[in-house]
């Protein structure tokens, strides 16, 4: 019917003319009937999914510290022993880190004398073990300063000079040291100028 229309609308042609364009209208239909029947789907590529790895690291321990706590109240002297080898004279830092007010003796050629050695705030200080008028060899550390066990007199911690008391005049000298690995490390010689400036007041 389709065929017959478009014939006969068609101008008058030849018969060869005729057959090429029913041939060529037939091969449109086609195309067009398996285009609809069969349509062409693009290829869509498959996404796998790849899964993160989820690295959690490993839990660290928070470092730990030998230093015991510093008492609330005032700190009596504990008494240790240094390690002397000729001219050096040295004390594990852990000892006063633990005690945090130490006192020890030395023999020198002049007979013994006393030295401490003490923290606060996280300073480290080698002073004279002396209190010249009373020769007291005993303080405790309180708060910012240091009083004698015997006159009661009190010396501040960090300059050596004296605050309030009988003895205010005799300065608590210090001596130089060094840290060397974990040992705080003195002289003698320097132990021996402190002890003897002290005295003399």
């Amino acid at each position: 019917m389709l065929k017959r229309r478009l014939f006969s609308s068609m101008p008058s042609m030849g018969k060869g003319g005729k057959i090429v364009l029913s041939l060529s209208l037939l091969l449109v239909l086609t195309l067009t009937l398996a285009a609809c029947a069969s349509p062409t789907s693009a290829s869509v590529p498959t996404i796998t999914p790849t899964l993160a790895k989820i690295v959690i690291p490993a839990q660290t321990t928070a470092p730990t510290t030998t230093r015991s706590l510093k008492p609330s109240g005032p700190v009596d002297a504990k008494w240790i022993e240094p390690q002397v080898n000729g001219d050096t004279v040295s004390i594990p830092v852990s000892e006063i880190e633990n005690s945090w007010n130490t006192r020890f003796k030395l023999q020198t050629a002049n007979g013994d004398i006393s030295a401490m050695v003490y923290m606060l705030d996280g300073v480290i200080y080698v002073r004279a073990n002396i209190c010249t008028p009373c020769r007291s060899q005993g303080f405790t550390l309180s708060g910012s300063t240091l009083a004698c066990d015997i006159c009661g007199t009190k010396f501040s911690a960090t300059t050596g000079l004296g605050v309030s008391g009988s003895c205010v005049n005799y300065p608590i000298a210090s001596a130089k040291y060094t840290i060397s690995g974990s040992n705080v490390v003195m002289s003698k010689a320097d132990l021996v100028t402190a002890y003897q400036k002290t005295l003399k007041g």
